[in-house]
């Protein structure tokens, strides 16, 4: 979609830089089953403790099915999950968590976050391919760490089809501060100008912006179009929309 969110935009576009939570991958089908398990694993059965967790992370469970089992719940739209860090997410949880070693904490949140279900916003490879086809670099740049972020390109079998992959433990920052958007640019070698920075969070439109880049917002996270369009060249429901957008800039 356009309209509010759109804005002109002008220079070739070289490269494409994604976020990976939210936008590679629907946000809600992924992580709502990881915080779940997460949660209920921290919590060793204390429901009380499970609910305090869970509003500290803003994090919502389901009701319970028949079974009594919990479902996967929702994330609110400002829940810091969203953009965040593992290890701002895990010092989140600490206070709640006696006699819990914040390293080992984090370091049981990334292993389990490796092993995350996660559902792709699109059929990736195609998209990928299609992008590639055009002459177009590609990265990632997301607020977990980069060894999942490796892991789940990996298991959705796109990793060959990187340039580049950045964590906010690879060494140039996290967003919204644009460090790793300019090393992806000056890892390819092209001027941050002509990229483009897709995300689903103000954090990743605002790293957009600091870098110089084009600021491209997708709705496959939780944030709506009216949070996401004063900050985004445009809004677009999911990435499988990328290459109409593509096609409509070229012809403009």
């Amino acid at each position: 979609m356009t309209g509010p969110g759109t804005k002109a935009v002008g220079h070739h576009i070289s490269a494409i830089l994604f976020d990976k939570d939210g936008t590679l991958f629907d946000f809600h089908a992924s992580w709502g089953v990881w915080a779940r398990d997460e949660l209920l694993a921290l919590s060793a059965g204390d429901d009380g403790l499970a609910e305090t967790l869970a509003a500290a992370i803003g994090y919502s469970f389901a009701p319970p099915g028949p079974d009594g089992r919990r479902a996967a719940g929702r994330f609110a739209p400002q829940s810091p999950v969203i953009a965040g860090t593992v290890e701002e997410v895990a010092d989140l949880l600490l206070p709640h968590l006696r006699g819990q070693d914040r390293p080992a904490l984090i370091n049981q949140m990334n292993a389990r976050a490796a092993r995350a279900p996660l559902a792709p916003a699109v059929p990736l490879r195609p998209l990928l391919a299609d992008l590639r086809g055009r002459g177009l670099r590609i990265g990632l740049a997301t607020n977990d760490a980069e060894a999942p972020a490796r892991a789940h390109l990996t298991h959705a079998g796109v990793l060959d089809l990187f340039d580049f992959v950045a964590g906010y433990d690879s060494g140039h920052g996290a967003k919204p501060a644009p460090g790793q958007l300019l090393a992806f640019a000056a890892a390819v070698g092209v001027a941050p100008a002509s990229v483009v920075m897709v995300g689903d969070s103000r954090h990743d439109l605002r790293a957009g912006r600091a870098a110089g880049m084009r600021a491209l917002a997708v709705l496959s996270g939780p944030a709506s179009a009216e949070d996401l369009a004063p900050e985004a060249d445009a809004v677009l429901p999911d990435i499988g929309a990328i290459p109409a957008w593509l096609d409509a800039l070229h012809r403009a």
